[in-house]
């Protein structure tokens, strides 16, 4: 029995941490991302995936404020900077669109732009 407790308890915490890094990205809070659209930046990709999905900036700014953190998709943990998904329909046109943001110290960057029902061709690298 006293060879037993220690093996069962390493089993023990080995499942722990498992669970934690699996469910840690559950832990995002609303306050743990800042909307502020002041600092906004597109990457190449970005731009790309917009355009090919006729995705517009204040599409992504509307979603950027109302939309809902998917916290499956976000990585707070992420390097060199945080990254949060959020999802939304879009007002212009009913679009279900998930947008990636990163926040880089006082710059929001988005990542890139997602049409969560219909697919595309982009030829987008």
């Amino acid at each position: 029995m006293n060879k037993v407790l220690p093996i069962l308890a390493i089993i023990i915490i080995g499942i722990s941490l498992l669970i934690y890094n699996i469910y840690d990205p559950l832990l995002i809070d609303s306050e743990s991302f800042r909307r502020n659209d002041s600092n906004i930046q597109y990457t190449r990709h970005a731009r790309c995936r917009m355009s090919c999905r006729q995705i517009s900036e204040a599409e992504v700014r509307d979603i950027l404020t109302n939309g809902k953190i998917n916290k499956l998709k976000s990585d707070p943990h992420d390097k060199p900077c945080p990254t949060f998904a959020l999802e939304g329909y879009t007002k212009q046109d009913g679009q279900h669109v998930r947008i990636v943001f990163a926040q880089c110290e006082s710059i929001l960057r988005v990542i890139t732009c997602i049409d969560l029902d219909r697919e595309f061709t982009c030829n987008c690298k």
